[in-house]
């Protein structure tokens, strides 16, 4: 899909110096003209199209299984319930390295793209940024520690379902829209016959704001607790990419969008930079972790206290 949107304002020492009216991809990134920026494979790792959910593949029928039941289970009572769980930030006291670190023990299972160690997309989105946008420091750290919250896989953080953490995010409390991946799996989860939930709003008011929508539970609502409660100087755009990057819905299809702010609009544009670079930088050639670990160290330090409640 080929769109055109609004650019974000971005620092006057940016990479890229390009026309409002440049063809952008699907995400609403305009594609660098520089020779060194970030190329965007056509294929991934596995030799089909990026987010293809039908391909036949070794993990198709893994991610297929793992939609099933995350449809199935996430309901609105849940989700509240998981956030009030976690929203005490009772399970870890690390720093923000100390968790990457953990991740390497993590692989998700609704991603069909990549099946290599967390911390590797992590640091391959973050530099990839990092090449085109060299002056937006705190993006390359928004890339860093955006799937941080997939720790709550591992044991110490109670040791979710993959369907509790991962996958593509959608609003609870109205209809499922039918952009959802899988969405024929919604039939079985609890909500789908509740009419307080069966309509476009639902429970919300048009243009309420997505700060007032239950989104599903996993790993991006989890970050953002622990960033906001902990006090982070990122800025609002940051907060707002770490929270709803994996709702594709959204920004891949545009569903949900009546039920957006103007601040959510402006928020986006940022979004649609970095989602390409969440997608497009998964690959099989590794980062040095132990060479580019100071510069992230320092980011770290500049938006971050030292120790986090988790």
């Amino acid at each position: 899909m080929t769109i055109l949107i609004p650019q974000p304002e971005l620092s006057e020492g940016h990479i890229d110096d390009y026309d409002a009216k440049e063809l952008v991809l699907d995400g609403g990134f305009v594609v660098p003209n520089k020779t060194e920026a970030f190329d965007a494979p056509v294929i991934n790792s596995f030799g089909n199209s990026f987010r293809d959910y039908n391909a036949e593949s070794e993990r198709q029928k893994t991610v297929e299984e793992f939609y099933r039941q995350q449809h199935i289970n996430q309901s609105y009572d849940y989700v509240m319930k998981m956030r009030e769980e976690y929203g005490k930030l009772d399970k870890a006291v690390m720093s923000i390295w100390e968790c990457c670190e953990l991740l390497n023990d993590v692989v998700d299972d609704s991603d069909p793209d990549l099946d290599e160690p967390q911390i590797q997309h992590l640091l391959q989105s973050a530099e990839a940024i990092r090449k085109d946008y060299p002056n937006e420091d705190w993006l390359h750290l928004t890339a860093l520690i955006h799937d941080l919250g997939k720790v709550l896989l591992l044991p110490q953080f109670g040791q979710l379902p993959q369907w509790a953490v991962v996958g593509d995010t959608f609003p609870l409390g109205c209809a499922f829209d039918e952009s959802n991946v899988h969405h024929k799996y919604f039939t079985d989860n609890p909500d789908f016959k509740n009419p307080a939930y069966s309509t476009k709003n639902g429970i919300y008011k048009e243009g309420c704001g997505l700060d007032n929508v239950v989104i599903s539970w996993g790993h991006d609502d989890y970050m953002y607790l622990v960033a906001k409660e902990n006090g982070t100087t990122l800025p609002h755009a940051a907060l707002f990419i770490i929270r709803y990057h994996s709702l594709y819905p959204l920004h891949k299809a545009g569903a949900y969008k009546h039920l957006m702010n103007k601040e959510d609009e402006e928020d986006l544009k940022w979004l649609n930079i970095f989602n390409k670079y969440d997608l497009y930088s998964k690959s099989k050639v590794l980062v040095d972790v132990d060479e580019v670990k100071p510069y992230y160290q320092s980011l770290i330090k500049k938006y971050f206290t030292e120790k986090l409640r988790w």
